[in-house]
């Protein structure tokens, strides 16, 4: 079964065009305008060994803000309906990603409950192009549209990109684990018979 999963979606602040592989090799072809999210999105599909492609453009005369939230949307969309009925998944990841002097811990549940725990401090107001502050809203957008449980902690660091880099990465692997088959799991990883 593939799963895989094309999602658009247009406002009058944006227009993204995303397709997404959970079981893909690392590949990505993206372009939002805001050069440093680029890389950090490259950094996630490479680490959780997915297939990524955005196409988004938005009101970046105005700030980043819009453009980083609806991406998040989208994808948060296409892992939930690339996920299908969640058959086997093994359900949670956790990952701790070290980059220089950061450590990022990141933890997955794909229960269905939306819920975003975020404890990053930031020192500076922008790294490259993207404020700081957007990380967080990228991440609870991605949470509460893939119905996803997610906690992201960093344990230290004192670079903002080292920060945020390694944020990502630990999201791309905690991902992947946590959207793994297991072919011992029969139906669906709960003592409920359900996921959402």
């Amino acid at each position: 079964m593939e799963r895989k999963a094309e999602m658009s979606r247009k406002t009058a602040e944006t227009e993204i065009q995303l397709e997404l592989d959970l079981d893909g090799r690392g590949l990505s072809d993206i372009d939002t305008g805001i050069g440093f999210f680029d890389h950090m999105l490259n950094l996630f599909t490479k680490h959780g060994l997915f297939n990524l492609t955005v196409k988004a453009k938005g009101d970046l005369e105005v700030d980043a803000h819009h453009t980083v939230e609806d991406v998040g949307i989208v994808l948060g969309g296409a892992i939930r309906a690339a996920l299908g009925d969640k058959k086997s998944i093994k359900r949670y990841g956790s990952s701790h990603v070290p980059m220089d002097e950061a450590l990022a811990m990141v933890v997955i549940d794909l229960g269905g409950r939306p819920y975003l725990v975020f404890d990053a401090k930031f020192t500076q107001d922008r790294v490259g192009n993207m404020d700081t502050e957007l990380v967080e809203e990228f991440f609870r957008a991605i949470a509460f549209n893939a119905g996803m449980n997610l906690h992201i902690k960093v344990l230290y660091g004192s670079n903002n990109h080292h920060i945020i880099e390694a944020i990502f990465k630990a999201f791309g692997r905690a991902l992947d684990e946590a959207c793994r088959i297991d072919e011992r799991i029969e139906g669906v990883m709960s003592t409920k018979g359900t996921i959402i």
